[in-house]
């Protein structure tokens, strides 16, 4: 019988928890921005770092277009997020 009531209670337990993520929200910092266009000069120690101009979707900036450096892959009409739109990366100079 009270090993019943233990298998209860632990079945329980989860259900309460997830009851409790399910009403919070998750808070994202930063603005939204497009990707317009992806120069293929690499820069980087491995060349693992892209150079995107980005559309400014939301915030102050917005409509801005701005260059930013981006790892990983990245391709035209994605939405990224970034911190901030107030910096600009200088172009990628080569060699």
């Amino acid at each position: 019988m009270a090993a019943e009531e233990n298998k209860e209670a632990k079945t329980e337990q989860p259900a309460a928890k997830q009851a409790q993520h399910e009403g919070q929200e998750r808070r994202y910092e930063g603005y939204l921005a497009e990707v317009v266009e992806v120069n293929q000069n690499r820069t980087g120690i491995y060349g693992e770092i892209k150079q995107a101009m980005c559309k400014v979707l939301e915030g102050k900036d917005k409509g801005r277009v701005i260059r930013r450096n981006v790892a990983g892959r990245i391709y035209v009409g994605d939405i990224i997020r970034l911190p901030d739109t107030t910096r600009e990366d200088k172009p990628i100079r080569a060699r």
